[in-house]
């Protein structure tokens, strides 16, 4: 337990230092606020008259938030990798402190910062009519799910970020994977218009559960024409997506702190 505490309190300070880097140079969340506002305005008026018009718009909400929770995983990568190539990972293992309160802490920060995306995805929303239509409660939900898969990505970053150790290639690394898994997907487009590959890989893709899923609790339905999804995940769509948050924490946490000692002992 004295452990336990000892790395919340350790974690909370890299935490608070990490915010404290965000509020001296705002520029850096300009990226956060630009994306979604990007995808929203393209997705919404580039493509979405042929996908279904304002019904599409409403739809389209919940594949911007996982989308971008998603994309948020870079953010951890390449700043991590940042204090790496700084040197200032190696004055906190110089340090009597947790081992895994640096990652902890950036990724706890990453959380807090990851609001400010989700409140200007939910601004665009209102701008081009999506409504919550299920009740403050199941909103909340939603909100407390975007917030765990969010953290649970993080830790992809930081595992990233740990391997490469440098902004370059974390850079790199970072945007490779982020694509497919989040265009493969229910996001943006019905999964059942796929071909047999990529559907079954989308009907499981975390992003689909965690899009889907926030749909469903904000009350926001699929336009006219749109397939309706099926099987398993389709059907238990909150408890997959938080299924998928846990195994994701519980794979990529352990392998990051690992990494971590290993750099540690070098």
């Amino acid at each position: 337990m004295s452990s336990l505490n000892a790395a919340i309190r350790d974690s909370s300070v890299i935490a608070e230092r990490n915010l404290r880097n965000v509020i001296r140079t705002p520029g850096a969340m300009v990226t956060s606020v630009a994306q979604p506002v990007m995808f929203v305005l393209l997705l919404a008026f580039v493509f979405g008259g042929t996908l279904g018009g304002d019904q599409y718009r409403t739809f389209l909400i919940g594949g911007i938030l996982a989308q971008t929770l998603t994309f948020n995983a870079s953010f951890t990568a390449v700043y991590l990798a940042k204090d790496l190539q700084l040197g200032l990972i190696d004055r906190f293992r110089s340090l009597p402190m947790s081992r895994g309160a640096v990652i902890l802490g950036r990724s706890t920060a990453d959380l807090v910062t990851s609001l400010l995306s989700i409140a200007v995805t939910l601004m665009c929303g209102l701008a081009i009519g999506w409504r919550i239509n299920n009740g403050l409660g199941p909103a909340l939900l939603a909100l407390g799910l975007l917030l765990l898969f969010t953290f649970a990505v993080s830790w992809v970053g930081a595992v990233i970020a740990l391997t490469a150790r440098s902004v370059e290639v974390a850079q790199s690394l970072g945007l490779i994977w982020l694509f497919p898994v989040t265009f493969i997907s229910g996001a943006f487009v019905s999964v059942q218009s796929m071909p047999g590959p990529l559907r079954a890989f989308a009907e499981w893709n975390p992003v689909t559960a965690v899009a889907t899923a926030v749909r469903e609790l904000f009350g926001n339905a699929a336009p006219q024409g749109f397939a309706a999804p099926s099987g398993w995940p389709a059907d238990n769509a909150l408890l997959y997506a938080a299924l998928c948050c846990a195994a994701i924490i519980a794979v990529f946490a352990p392998l990051a702190i690992s990494q971590y000692v290993r750099i540690s002992k070098r």
